[in-house]
């Protein structure tokens, strides 16, 4: 029981994010670049001021996953590394807070593209 109110959750928060996302690209004339970025500045606030690392103990991936979840990972890597290497870590925290993200991606990207060349435009 346990599990399945954690997927719950999860998925509420998630869909709840996402749900907004597209509620912005429908009805604003904001491009999804802009919502994009958005998204992660909204996540770097709100754990600033101390209300998405609740979210993320209540929905778990379904917190972290979205673009706030990006968001707040980099603060909270800017953060540890501000406790352990002083005024460097706010160059240096961003990037190994969100480094498992980042790689990940760029692997699954690159992995594509591998398996499904581009073609030219005729």
């Amino acid at each position: 029981m346990t599990l399945l109110l954690s997927l719950l959750k999860a998925f509420a928060v998630g869909g709840l994010l996402c749900v907004i996302a597209q509620l912005l690209i429908d009805k604003t004339a904001l491009t999804p670049a802009r919502i994009l970025v958005s998204y992660v500045v909204a996540g770097v606030l709100l754990t600033a001021v101390g209300l998405y690392g609740p979210l993320v103990d209540f929905a778990g991936c379904g917190a972290t996953t979205p673009l706030t979840g990006f968001g707040y990972c980099l603060a909270e890597g800017v953060k540890k590394a501000i406790a352990e290497k002083g005024p460097i870590g706010i160059l240096t925290g961003g990037l190994s807070g969100t480094a498992g993200g980042i790689t990940a991606a760029l692997t699954a990207g690159w992995l594509i593209a591998m398996i499904f060349p581009a073609k030219p435009k005729k």
